[in-house]
């Protein structure tokens, strides 16, 4: 079996995964998935290990999936995610996560939330990628990717809060 093969069969439900959490469509997932590990295979002697090699995966599957989105057109975007059942929220988030209406308001809130905050708050629950990942994306530390995190959940924890109140 060659490196490669290795790679692909330890990160392809990852990848596939991360994916289909980011259009919300398994076709769409497949068919980026296959065009991710294409282009790491192109790209594997390159490689310089400065990051996971997951991560690497992942970063290129995002670029993958934002190139297919250009391509189509597709309205949709990272903003538009079902975001039902995600894995990293705090229970107190988790909670209201049980309505569909609670998903919505969520949604858009994330729309709204400031940079880097609303792409490490995606990497950590659709990819479910470790704070020490994450800061390696940005070039930052573990510290810096877990507090930017926790403020980014805090910022959709005041704003649905905030949203409660005012109804």
């Amino acid at each position: 079996m060659t490196e490669f093969e290795k790679i692909y069969r330890a990160y392809f439900n990852d990848v596939f995964r991360y994916i289909r959490r980011l259009s919300g469509d398994e076709n769409i997932a497949e068919e980026i998935t296959g065009e991710t590990f294409f282009k790491a295979m192109r790209a594997l002697d390159s490689f310089r290990g400065d990051c996971d090699i997951r991560v690497w995966l992942c970063q290129i599957a995002k670029n993958c999936y934002y190139s297919y989105l250009k391509k189509t057109k597709h309205a949709d975007s990272i903003d538009d995610i079902e975001l039902l059942n995600m894995p990293s929220l705090a229970e107190s988030v988790e909670d209201r996560l049980v309505s569909q209406d609670e998903a919505e308001r969520i949604r858009n809130i994330l729309h709204h939330i400031s940079e880097p905050y609303k792409e490490v708050f995606m990497w950590r629950v659709f990819a479910q990628l470790s704070f020490r990942q994450i800061g390696q994306l940005f070039g930052k530390t573990e510290n810096w990717a877990c507090v930017t995190y926790h403020r980014a959940k805090s910022l959709i924890k005041t704003r649905l809060e905030e949203n409660n109140d005012e109804k």
